[in-house]
C-alpha cells in the first residue's frame, strides 16, 4: 500500500484527516474487497464483494440474485473499504448507482480477468457509477 506522507504527525486537536479525492481512489485501486450496501423494497442488504476499479467506476462480477436485481433497478448503493493498523486507520466510502452492464460492455471488460475470490460461476458484470467518494484517515491513540 502507498503510504500517505503527512507534513507532521497530527496532534490531539487533529486526530481525523479528510482524504483527498485522489487519495480515496488510490485506496480503492489498492484494495479488492469491500462491503456493498443497497436497499431492495423494504430490506437493507450489506454484502462482502470483490471489485475492480476501471475509469473511476467499480466493477463486480455477480450471479443471479439480489445484487443483480438491484443493478437492474439502478439502485442507489454504498461501498465501503477500510484498513486498521497499530497507529492509524482509514476508511473510504463510495456512493452511487449500480447498473447491470450489457453483454458487449462486459465482453470489452473481460480482459480484466477474474478477480473474484470464490470459485463460483458469475456471468454478469455490474458497475457502480460514483456520485460521491469520501474518505478519512484516523490517527489512533497509542494507549488503546
Amino acid at each position: 500500500m502507498t503510504e500517505l506522507q503527512w507534513p507532521e504527525w497530527p496532534d490531539a486537536d487533529r486526530p481525523v484527516v479528510e482524504l483527498t479525492d485522489e487519495e480515496c481512489w488510490t485506496r480503492l485501486q489498492e484494495e479488492r474487497v469491500g462491503r456493498l450496501g443497497y436497499q431492495l423494497v423494504d430490506e437493507i442488504h450489506v454484502v462482502p464483494i470483490n471489485y475492480a476499479v476501471v475509469d473511476r467506476t467499480l466493477l463486480m462480477r455477480t450471479a443471479a440474485g439480489n445484487k443483480l436485481l438491484a443493478a437492474e433497478l439502478h439502485s442507489e448503493v454504498a461501498l465501503e473499504i477500510d484498513r486498521f493498523g497499530t497507529d492509524d486507520a482509514w476508511s473510504v466510502l463510495v456512493r452511487g448507482q449500480i447498473k447491470h452492464l450489457e453483454e458487449d460492455e462486459a465482453e470489452r471488460l473481460a480482459a480484466l480477468g477474474d478477480w473474484t475470490w470464490v470459485p463460483t460461476l458469475k456471468y454478469d458484470l455490474v458497475q457502480v457509477v460514483p456520485t460521491a467518494v469520501t474518505g478519512r484517515h484516523f490517527f489512533l491513540r497509542g494507549d488503546r
